[in-house]
């Protein structure tokens, strides 16, 4: 008796290397009864053994099993089963599992596998055996073999591909290094310079004929007193120090460095300027790859090498470091620098020159400078001034002027460089004159103008404010004595009036302006606002004439002490406020006492009482 898992079909398929294809051979039915496994796997032997002895290699069986089911044979039905012919294919084979043993993976192309399963097609696929193919490891290898092991094949491959990589990385970085040099390098050679560039004048117009006589001294070009020191550091040719220019915004501190850089076409010269963001500042300095210590380490190895070449050291201007916040962050930015310059400096190879507006920086470097130069650049004199005005004025094609007209001007502006050139460019200056001071007024009453009657919100913007009219109050008095001092001279025959001399701009020392302000830290707001300057001689004066006259108008103006004073009241009214506390005490009854314990100096109690209940006690006392 037979059940339905006594019964198995298996298609052995035989794989010849020479041939490079499978074929099936013919099914094979093998029972669970002694007799008839025997016959089969005898059958089966001996097909073997007719094979092997017509091919040279042994051939690798691969045997899929499926699992019939006689046709017509119902659950019980065992006992009438009828046995397939040999070369009947099953109607439901289902695929089992092989033996490990017995199966190999081999490809199968997508459009044969039903066939080839079914085994009414044969599969034609190249082999592939393990070990890479003839001749090298393995069964039929083909690979080259440091050895014969694969395991130290492996092992060399690995170190080989290792010693590769890491090799390559060492060039890179090699070479990275000294393109970053080179770059750096690059950045101080003569001929192109960005900041040069820019600072050319680009579309400059052909002046015409005028009538000015090129021999009056007032027509000859300007050339400041500073320009010979400044030429002489661009040049590299002031070793062991470093340079601060100081100076009121548009006094000409850029222009004389650019003058410096084209007489020599910025030769061992490179400029960066500052940024309020210190990330921005980075990526001006040493771009996007480097931080600012590494650039300025990198650097350092650039001026070391270009100094031995050269003879002279290089020069780094930074330009505007006031943009640095006031904090402490922009503090360290400028100590960071400055130690690198002061090493710098020391060993002769590289010079930096700082310039700046605002009076601040040089009050954090000079607690630890020992190899720093301060140049205070101021305005042109009067004379200058003139000299500039009619230059500039020619230049750009203007036409001619009268000598009253510049006098008149420059009497308003003074000798700010910036102003000069707006002036000169326009067709009336005296207009253009009275128009800067009007613009000048607005700028100044809209950071410092004066609120009467003020509310406690704008409270610290009054103290600024006050503070501030006061200061400028006090050099208007300061002018109105240097004018009266001059007249008397006059008077006496000591002066000329047909020559007389300038008065320069009123100034007092620092200590003096933080008394009449009685607030040392509005002294760094002004500054910051262009209101004030300050010197490296710590002396105050106003940040140019313009700021001057518009100071004078203001302060002139009727009604402006009773203004200032009331401002000033009322600021001490509501800081009385704001330091007065007043108590409020709930369900207190009527005869009521509350003790008071007041010790400063001593115990100081007071007793509060109702005012009614003491008049009652004192007329019983009356009374009695």
């Amino acid at each position: 008796m037979m059940s339905r898992s006594d019964t198995f079909s298996t298609h052995t398929y035989w794989y010849s290397p020479l041939r490079g294809r499978r074929r099936p051979n013919l099914p094979l039915f093998i029972s669970t009864s002694p007799f008839l496994m025997t016959s089969t796997l005898l059958a089966g032997r001996l097909t073997l053994l007719s094979r092997h002895s017509r091919i040279p290699h042994r051939p690798i069986p691969i045997v899929r099993l499926y699992t019939t089911e006689p046709t017509g044979s119902g659950r019980h039905g065992h006992h009438h089963q009828k046995q397939h012919p040999a070369h009947h294919s099953p109607t439901a084979p289902k695929r089992t599992a092989p033996p490990p043993a017995q199966s190999q993976a081999v490809p199968i192309q997508p459009g044969a596998r039903h066939e080839v399963h079914e085994g009414t097609a044969a599969l034609s696929a190249p082999y592939n055996p393990p070990g890479g193919g003839p001749g090298g490891p393995g069964i039929g290898g083909t690979g080259f073999s440091f050895t014969n092991s694969p395991l130290l094949d492996a092992i060399i491959t690995t170190c080989i591909g290792l010693g590769a990589v890491f090799t390559g990385g060492v060039i890179y970085l090699k070479w990275y290094k000294a393109n970053v040099l080179n770059k750096i390098e690059a950045s101080f050679e003569p001929g192109y310079d960005p900041a040069l560039e820019l600072a050319k004048r680009h579309t400059k117009v052909k002046p015409a004929t005028t009538d000015l006589d090129p021999e009056e001294p007032w027509t000859e070009y300007i050339r400041r007193k500073e320009q010979d020191l400044i030429d002489l550091v661009v040049k590299g040719e002031e070793p062991g120090h470093y340079f601060m220019l100081l100076g009121p915004k548009g006094c000409g501190k850029g222009t004389m460095i650019f003058e410096a850089m084209g007489a020599i076409q910025a030769d061992g010269v490179s400029m960066c300027d500052a940024h309020p963001d210190l990330e921005v500042f980075r990526l001006r300095l040493g771009g996007p790859a480097l931080d600012i210590e590494r650039a300025l380490n990198k650097l350092e190895k650039v001026a070391l090498r270009c100094a031995e070449r050269r003879g002279k050291p290089l020069v780094l201007i930074i330009n505007n470091i006031h943009f640095f916040q006031n904090d402490e962050d922009g503090r360290n930015m400028i100590l960071q620098l400055q130690q690198k310059a002061e090493a710098w400096a020391a060993s002769g190879i590289l010079t930096v020159v700082f310039s700046s507006d605002d009076f601040w920086p040089f009050h954090v470097m000079r607690k630890y400078a020992s190899r720093m130069h301060v140049m205070s650049v101021t305005d042109l004199t009067q004379e200058d001034a003139r000299k500039a005005l009619t230059r500039i004025r020619r230049d750009a094609n203007k036409g001619s002027v009268s000598e009253s007209d510049v006098l008149e001007t420059v009497d308003v502006i003074g000798g700010r460089l910036s102003y000069l050139n707006r002036v000169a460019k326009s067709k009336e200056m005296v207009e253009m004159a009275k128009h800067m001071m009007t613009v000048e007024k607005g700028w100044i009453l809209s950071r410092i103008g004066l609120i009467p009657d003020c509310d406690d919100d704008v409270m610290d913007e009054q103290k600024w404010s006050s503070c501030s009219w006061l200061l400028l109050q006090e050099f208007v008095k300061l002018r109105r004595a240097q004018e009266k001092e001059r007249d008397e001279a006059v008077a006496r025959g000591e002066l000329n009036p047909d020559k007389l001399p300038e008065l320069p701009l009123p100034s007092m020392s620092w200590y003096k302006a933080r008394q009449i302000m009685t607030r040392a830290d509005f002294m760094e707001d002004l500054d910051r606002a262009n209101i004030i300057a300050i010197d490296i001689n710590h002396d105050v004066r106003p940040d140019s004439m313009l700021t001057l006259q518009v100071a004078m108008e203001v302060v002139e103006e009727e009604g402006f002490d009773d203004l200032l004073n009331n401002v000033r009241d009322r600021i001490d009214e509501i800081e009385s406020l704001h330091r007065t506390r007043e108590l409020t005490f709930k369900d207190v009854g009527k005869g009521d006492m509350i003790r008071f314990a007041l010790d400063k100096d001593g115990p100081l109690y007071v007793n509060i009482r109702d005012d009614k209940k003491d008049d009652e006690e004192d007329d019983d006392d009356d009374d009695d």
